[in-house]
């Protein structure tokens, strides 16, 4: 939920100037003809705090939930962050990824990729883009290990 820590963020920087003065109220004179007072640099800071918890751009991209359905059967959940640059098609790829990431760690020849679907789920306050697939490891010959 970083969503709560955003809004109080938000807030404190509605509220600085219908508030009473917390801050000295000192001027940072950068030249001549450019001057902030504390409260714009408080503003400012809040500002990019706020921008920074909403959007974290070292976030990963796509949160992935993993459920073992039996031996060699997998589910895989993907939920994209509301606020990305691209990566709108990578779904498919992440999927793949994992699939042969699990088969190299699980000693199988290949996978099957048995199901795969994408959509954006409509929450509140923001929507989401998702995936699920579902992967089969399989063994030498085609024949899953039973």
């Amino acid at each position: 939920m970083r969503i709560v820590p955003a809004l109080c963020a938000a807030l404190a920087v509605a509220s600085c100037g219908s508030s009473p003065a917390l801050l000295p109220n000192a001027t940072l004179q950068l030249t001549p003809l450019l001057a902030y007072t504390t409260e714009q640099i408080y503003g400012a800071g809040l500002a990019g705090v706020l921008i920074y918890v909403v959007y974290d751009p070292l976030a990963p991209n796509w949160n992935i939930e993993e459920k073992v359905l039996n031996e060699d059967t997998y589910a895989l959940s993907m939920k994209a962050k509301s606020f990305r640059t691209g990566g709108d098609g990578e779904s498919m790829q992440i999927l793949k990824r994992r699939a042969l990431s699990l088969q190299r760690e699980r000693g199988y020849t290949s996978y099957k990729i048995l199901d795969f679907s994408e959509g954006i789920e409509s929450s509140t306050p923001f929507t989401h883009r998702f995936s699920e697939g579902t992967i089969q490891l399989v063994r030498a010959g085609g024949a899953p290990k039973r």
